[in-house]
């Protein structure tokens, strides 16, 4: 695998299909479109929550064409946070389910709904990357949080993120 360059962000083997200077660096941003796609929620906080995260991965990275989309019951839509990358001028839709494990949704309801959005503008490609587990990472995740929330019970650190604010995080 190629490493990462301002040329070639992605660190994608030169000669494929993504790759050299047709899309790499900033002549890319305009290229490639992400998706980052929940579940989509009834609690609209949680709904606020994943786009806010969507929104802050992208700044970190430096990347302006990154959308927010739920699968279902909320909007942005898949299709909603595609049109808005292909309006923008990706011509490449990378839809990366925020899913912890393959099931219906990675298999069937993501792929159908992404290749829905895509068949309207026509020449833009598309591509479902796999879910988020079983990554290794997760279980540093894991053992972070696990950590951290015994730590606050302690007294010896304030509630995460997450936590802040509900009383959740406590021994019972």
């Amino acid at each position: 695998m190629s490493e990462a360059s301002d040329h070639n962000p992605w660190g994608v083997p030169e000669g494929t299909a993504w790759s050299g200077a047709e899309h790499g660096g900033e002549a890319n941003q305009g290229a490639l479109g992400i998706v980052i796609v929940d579940h989509g929620s009834r609690r609209q906080d949680a709904n606020e929550r994943h786009e806010a995260f969507v929104a802050e991965w992208a700044r970190e990275r430096g990347l302006t064409l990154v959308r927010p989309a739920h699968m279902e019951i909320a909007e942005p839509s898949i299709g909603m946070a595609v049109d808005s990358c292909v309006e923008a001028g990706a011509t490449t839709v990378v839809i990366a389910p925020y899913f912890l494990w393959p099931g219906n949704h990675w298999d069937r309801d993501i792929p159908a709904l992404a290749a829905e959005a895509v068949s309207r503008p026509p020449g833009v490609r598309h591509l479902v990357t796999a879910p988020l587990g079983p990554h290794r990472l997760l279980g540093d995740i894991v053992e972070e949080r696990i950590r951290h929330c015994l730590a606050q019970v302690a007294g010896a650190a304030g509630e995460c993120e997450v936590c802040a604010g509900t009383g959740r995080c406590q021994l019972r």
